[in-house]
C-alpha cells in the first residue's frame, strides 16, 4: 500500500464562474493535486461522494443552491461529513463568515483570490486532514488490541483457573494418601498401602508435568526461550522418537512405523521440532488402544514440508477439535489404558510450531483415528549444500 504522502490529494473545485475556475485550475495543477470540477451545488454533492476529495474548495455564491447550503447538505452525508470544506465568497461580513462555519466549513478565502493564500490553506488543511486519518486509524488499532487483549486475559484467567484446579486436586488426594498411610497405617493391609503409594507416586508424576509444561509455556510467552533455528533433518528425529517410545508402544501393543526414507529438511529449533513430535507421538499411544498402529511421516509438498503423526485411536469429535487448542477448555480425555493428561502440552506444540514459522491442524474421525499435520516453509537455500544439524 502505498503511504498517504504518495498519494495526490484530490481536490474538488466548485464555482460557476467559468473565468474563475480556469484561473484556480491552473494554479492548483502546477502543485501536481488531482482536480474535480463542479459548476452547481447538486453537482458538487454528486462528484464528492463518486470522487471522495480529500478537501472542497466551495464557492457561496451560485444560482439555485448556494455554498452554504451545498455545505449543510454534505455534512449529512456520511462518506462527507469529516472532508474539509474552505468557501470562497467575496461576503466580508462577520455574520456571512460565522454563517459559513455553521454551515460546517473549515476555512474562507475571499475574493478577488490570492493564489498564493488559497495554496497556503489548502496546503494547511490537508495536512491537518491526513493526521486527522492517521489518529482515526491508530484510534482503531488500539481498539482493535484493546479488545484482544480483553479477549485474551479472558481466556488467560480461565487458563489459570483450569490449571488451579487440575493442581489442587491431584494434590488434595496425594495429601489425602498420605495421611491415610501415617494415620491408619495398622488398620491397611500390605496391598493397600501399595496401592496408595502407586497412586502418589503417579498422580506426582503427572503434576511434575503438568509444572513442566506450565513453566515451559511461560518462559515462551514472555521470550525466555532461546530460539536457534538451523537447517535440520527430520528424518532422525522421527526415527529417534520411535526408539523412545519402543517400549510403551510394546507394552500396549501398538505398531510405530517411520516411512521417510531420505533426507527432509527444514529451517526450524531442533529442541523446540523435537518436544513437539515426542508430545503428539505421547498423545498418539494415550490414545489408540491394542493392535492399533501409529505412522511417522515427512515429505516435501509444492510448497511446504510437512511432518504427520496418523493413528488409528479413538479419534475426536468435531466439539472437540474445535476446542483443542483454546486456553480458556481444558481437555480431559483419558487414555485407552487409563492414562492422564497433563494439560497444555497442545498449546505448547502449537506456539513452538508458530515459532519456527510452521502451522498445524488436526484431522480426526471418532473411533477411527486422528492425523496431526505439521507445516514448515521449504528454506529458501540450497538444501545439499546445508549444514544439517546431527540429530
Amino acid at each position: 500500500m502505498l503511504s498517504q504522502e504518495l498519494v495526490k490529494p484530490v481536490i474538488l473545485v466548485v464555482d460557476d464562474n467559468p473565468m474563475n475556475l480556469q484561473v484556480l485550475l491552473e494554479s492548483l495543477k502546477q502543485t501536481g493535486f488531482k482536480i474535480l470540477v463542479a459548476r452547481s451545488g447538486e453537482s458538487a454533492i454528486q462528484q464528492a461522494e463518486y470522487g471522495k476529495p480529500d478537501l472542497i474548495l466551495l464557492d457561496v455564491m451560485m444560482p439555485g443552491m448556494d455554498g452554504f447550503e451545498t455545505c449543510r447538505r454534505m455534512k449529512t452525508r456520511e462518506a462527507l461529513k469529516d472532508t474539509p470544506v474552505i468557501f470562497m465568497t467575496a461576503l466580508t461580513e462577520i455574520s456571512d463568515k460565522v454563517k459559513g462555519f455553521q454551515a460546517g466549513g473549515v476555512d474562507y478565502v475571499t475574493k478577488p483570490l490570492h493564489h498564493e493564500e488559497v495554496l497556503a490553506r489548502v496546503r494547511t488543511h490537508l495536512t491537518m486532514r491526513r493526521l486527522q486519518q492517521q489518529l482515526q486509524e491508530q484510534h482503531l488499532l488500539l481498539q482493535e488490541k484493546h479488545a484482544q487483549l480483553q479477549a485474551l486475559n479472558a481466556s488467560k484467567d480461565k487458563f489459570f483457573s483450569i490449571i488451579s484446579h487440575d493442581l489442587r486436586s491431584p494434590l488434595s488426594a496425594v495429601i489425602t494418601g498420605l495421611r491415610m498411610l501415617t494415620d491408619s497405617k495398622n488398620e491397611l493391609s500390605d496391598s493397600e498401602q501399595h496401592e496408595i503409594i502407586c497412586d502418589a507416586r503417579d498422580t506426582t508424576e503427572r503434576l511434575y508435568a503438568l509444572l513442566e509444561n506450565l513453566l515451559t509455556w511461560s518462559r515462551l510467552q514472555r521470550g525466555l526461550i532461546e530460539f536457534a533455528p538451523r537447517p535440520l533433518d527430520v528424518r532422525p528425529l522421527l526415527e529417534q522418537n520411535v526408539k523412545l517410545f519402543a517400549a510403551t508402544a510394546a507394552q500396549k501393543q501398538i505398531a510405530i512405523r517411520q516411512t521417510a526414507t531420505e533426507p527432509i529438511l527444514i529451517y526450524a529449533d531442533r529442541p523446540m521440532i523435537d518436544a513437539v513430535i515426542r508430545n503428539l507421538l505421547s498423545n498418539a499411544l494415550k490414545f489408540t488402544a491394542a493392535h492399533g498402529s501409529i505412522t511417522l511421516s515427512a515429505a516435501q509438498q509444492d510448497d511446504a514440508i510437512e511432518v504427520a503423526i496418523a493413528d488409528t485411536g479413538i479419534g475426536m469429535s468435531a466439539e472437540t477439535l474445535a476446542r483443542l487448542f483454546r486456553l480458556d477448555v481444558r481437555y480431559d480425555q483419558p487414555g485407552t489404558a487409563g492414562e492422564k493428561g497433563t494439560g497444555l502440552g497442545l498449546n505448547v506444540c502449537k506456539e513452538f510450531i508458530e515459532k519456527n514459522g510452521g502451522s498445524i491442524s488436526v484431522e480426526s474421525v471418532p473411533g477411527a483415528g486422528t492425523t496431526f499435520r505439521m507445516r514448515f516453509p521449504k528454506h529458501c537455500g540450497d538444501h545439499e549444500s546445508m549444514a544439517v544439524i546431527p540429530a
